[in-house]
């Protein structure tokens, strides 16, 4: 790890959602990067295992249970970075559910409550308290986790796409509100990340591959970069975009498997 030489050196950092997946390579990154890291998950152990295992490559990590779909556990998880760090400089809202499909018709207020408490709620709860660490400071960068069901449709996910279209939603707002003081509010897009072991499987993984634009499916590495970035001084004048690392995905507008131009018919280069 780069530690102190890192580009986020001597900054805080809290990602939610991130004892696995996304979260765990994004909080991984940074603190390759130099920022002190608050992993923060539903799995309390597995929050601290991963906490661990960034120490051990050299960086400095702490890992928290909490359910930051529920303010009382954001009050604890802020209240305890504040008290090991005495500051917080970024904050990535990772966390959510895609695990749970339902049809329309099959749906229940349970079900729906479920996916905007976890994947909308949550961003706003951490959101408000950051920003209210950020603003005095007048500095500070709020990276909130997206998906193409913000502006697409996935069948069978109602409410995870109207929760997705809630977070674009929600961080050009805060972007508005929170310019002023300094603090930057963005969003990642990713595409068909693999991030269980499913997903890796040599079927999934053909099927991906055949659907990305690039030719391959991504892994839960292609988000560190854009991340970083976000996070840090290069994109000092952003805020309030969506940043889609999906592997162009989003810009076609059929998949490949039933595709009229398929890339079969593409030129042959030498």
């Amino acid at each position: 790890m780069s530690g102190a030489a890192g580009r986020l050196a001597g900054r805080v950092a809290i990602v939610t959602g991130a004892a696995h997946g996304i979260g765990r390579a994004i909080a991984g990154g940074f603190a390759a990067e130099g920022a002190a890291v608050v992993i923060a998950d539903l799995d309390g152990a597995a929050a601290e295992k991963a906490a661990a295992e960034v120490a051990a490559a050299g960086g400095t990590a702490v890992g928290l249970g909490a359910d930051v779909g529920r303010a009382a556990d954001v009050d604890r998880l802020f209240d305890a970075t504040l008290s090991a760090h005495g500051s917080l400089d970024i904050l990535v809202n990772n966390a959510g559910d895609v695990t749970v499909q339902r049809h329309f018709l099959d749906s229940d207020e349970e079900w729906w409550d479920h996916f905007l408490d976890t994947n909308l709620k949550s961003q706003y709860l951490c959101g408000r308290r950051a920003a209210a660490v950020m603003a005095p400071r007048r500095a500070g960068s709020i990276i909130n986790m997206s998906s193409g069901g913000a502006t697409r449709a996935h069948r069978g996910m109602v409410a995870y796409d109207a929760s997705k279209g809630g977070v674009e939603g929600l961080t050009r707002s805060m972007a508005l509100d929170l310019g002023p003081y300094g603090i930057r509010v963005n969003a990642l897009v990713p595409g068909l990340i693999a991030t269980r072991p499913a997903h890796f499987e040599p079927e999934a993984r053909r099927l991906r591959d055949e659907t990305v634009p690039l030719g391959r499916g991504g892994v839960a590495e292609d988000l560190v970069g854009p991340a970083v970035f976000l996070a840090g001084d290069e994109s000092a004048y952003v805020t309030g975009a969506t940043l889609v690392v999906d592997g162009g995905v989003l810009v076609q507008q059929r998949s490949p498997q039933v595709e009229t131009f398929p890339v079969g018919r593409f030129p042959r280069l030498a």
